[in-house]
């Protein structure tokens, strides 16, 4: 799984822009995180709860436009799963982002043989997962239902790093592993310990 920041333009790089970018896309994405998913978009699986992909993607439309998924990769594993590597790009609060995703689908076989029902249907199905996947890690889209904890910092925290980041002369770097999420509210205390013994 990986995710980068696309492009931030040179003149657009100080601290106060920065701060702002960031504390964007926090309240964009707990905004996300807060929408209910209607029950009727919620199936049961194996006693697992899943969202169908066109409601995620209508999230997506309204939330992120722009948005774009490219298949990087896909191949099987012999004949028991087919794997997808895909890769969603989204324009989030004046930033261009991107963040991979990989994701497998059991090939369905027959029973009690080794002749598959449907191989196109399983490829399909391994695609819609992993898009499914990268919608609710990436964008938060279905959070209530996958219960998936949001990792974004917030206002506060967001500030304190920059802060120390611009006394340690790491603004640049700083603010794009915050936005690529390298840097978020999981080590968020480790962070903030490394900067205030690197600007000692």
């Amino acid at each position: 799984m990986n995710q980068k920041i696309m492009s931030i333009d040179e003149k657009d790089l100080s601290i106060s822009h920065i701060k702002d970018a960031l504390q964007g896309i926090t309240k964009q994405h707990k905004k996300v995180s807060k929408i209910e998913t209607p029950r009727g978009f919620v199936k049961k699986k194996l006693g697992f709860d899943y969202v169908e992909l066109s409601y995620m993607k209508s999230i997506a439309n309204e939330q992120f436009p722009g948005w774009s998924w490219t298949i990087i990769k896909s191949e099987a594993l012999g004949s028991e799963a087919y794997v997808v590597h895909g890769r969603l790009k989204w324009f989030d609060n004046g930033v261009w982002r991107e963040g991979d995703m990989v994701a497998a689908h059991r090939i369905q076989k027959k029973r009690g043989t080794n002749e598959f029902v449907d191989v196109g249907n399983d490829l399909k199905s391994a695609n819609t997962d992993t898009m499914k996947k990268a919608f609710n890690v990436y964008m938060d889209i279905a959070a209530d239902v996958y219960r998936s904890e949001d990792p974004t910092l917030d206002d506060n925290q967001i500030d304190k790093i920059m802060d120390l980041a611009d006394k340690a002369g790491m603004v640049g770097e700083i603010s794009e592993k915050i936005t690529e999420m390298s840097i978020n509210s999981g080590n968020y205390k480790a962070t903030i310990a490394k900067l205030k013994r690197l600007t000692k």
